[in-house]
């Protein structure tokens, strides 16, 4: 699980993210959400052990599940959108709480 929320004022993030037992799966999931720039968002995967070890694998099902679920409910940008207005703000400040 990961989210990511704007905050207008203060210009700021509040982002977080738990493994619940799938080690690092989290931390990859809001990478993706802060790479993509996506907002106001949280973003849940459940899987479950089918009797095949996936490996390191799961991280590539689990972020894909990641993105198609934001390309699914219009979280991501097009090219187009990303021409005309591209996202940079050197002031933007992140913050990141753990618990």
């Amino acid at each position: 699980m990961a989210y990511r929320l704007y905050n207008e004022k203060p210009n700021t993030f509040t982002q977080d993210c738990d493994d619940d037992g799938e080690s690092a799966a989290g931390g990859r999931m809001l990478h993706l959400l802060q790479i993509l720039d996506v907002r106001n968002v949280m973003v849940v995967v459940s899987r479950w052990y089918g009797g095949i070890q996936l490996g390191a694998d799961r991280f590539k099902h689990i972020n894909n599940c990641t993105r198609n679920i934001l390309q699914q409910c219009g979280f991501l940008k097009s090219a187009a959108e990303v021409k005309q207005h591209p996202h940079h703000d050197g002031n933007k400040s992140h913050r990141h709480r753990k618990r």
